[in-house]
């Protein structure tokens, strides 16, 4: 019993210095901005943490968009939800003709890449939009359906100071990450499509 006492006093002792540490990092943490958020690499779960982020926007009643660029056949559960339950709080614009290797059309596939692109411009500038997921632009980018140097120019130089956008997506630009506040890479260490599993309702969809 007597080690147990100790143990709790050592690990108490722990978390107060912890803290302490943590609460002198937080006073010099004082500046507000609306970030460039990119989510990429080759793991699983970029656009639903946007999408997370969606929710969380919702539930602080910040008005936010999403623009899905490349999913446009697929019926995904976040589409439904956001166009069903929450049309009020969210915009959702889908600009993509489906995946790039459904349709096989690059013109095509650059006309609705840019028709969104177009109306997420118009969407960050709006003053009643605080939050704009641009789901899978990285993919339009990565395949020059959009040119990165104009993305990129308007995300510094013309979004609005406090306005977030995040950007999801496959094998983010350079510039892009360079350009960003806050990047994040998925890691690829399992996935079961390897083993012959589809994906999966309510997980990929």
């Amino acid at each position: 019993m007597h080690n147990e006492d100790e143990i709790n006093a050592r690990h108490a002792e722990k978390m107060r210095k912890i803290k302490a540490a943590r609460d002198r990092m937080m006073e010099s943490k004082t500046e507000e901005k609306g970030l460039i958020i990119v989510h990429t690499g080759k793991g699983k779960g970029k656009s639903s943490s946007g999408f997370g982020m969606i929710m969380r926007c919702i539930a602080h009643g910040m008005p936010c968009a999403v623009v899905q660029f490349i999913k446009g056949t697929w019926l995904t559960g976040e589409a439904e939800l956001l166009q069903n339950k929450f049309a009020d709080e969210c915009r959702f614009v889908i600009s993509g003709e489906g995946f790039t290797w459904d349709v096989q059309d690059r013109e095509k596939d650059i006309a609705a890449a840019r028709k969104g692109w177009e109306r997420a411009k118009e969407l960050i500038l709006d003053p009643d939009v605080q939050f704009v997921l641009l789901d899978e632009i990285n993919i339009a980018l990565r395949n020059d359906y959009l040119d990165i140097d104009e993305v990129v120019g308007f995300l510094l130089t013309q979004k609005p100071d406090m306005t977030h956008v995040c950007l999801t997506g496959r094998n983010a630009k350079e510039e892009l990450i360079e350009a960003a506040d806050l990047v994040t890479e998925m890691s690829l260490i399992k996935h079961p499509f390897r083993d012959g599993v589809k994906a999966q309702k309510g997980v990929e969809f």
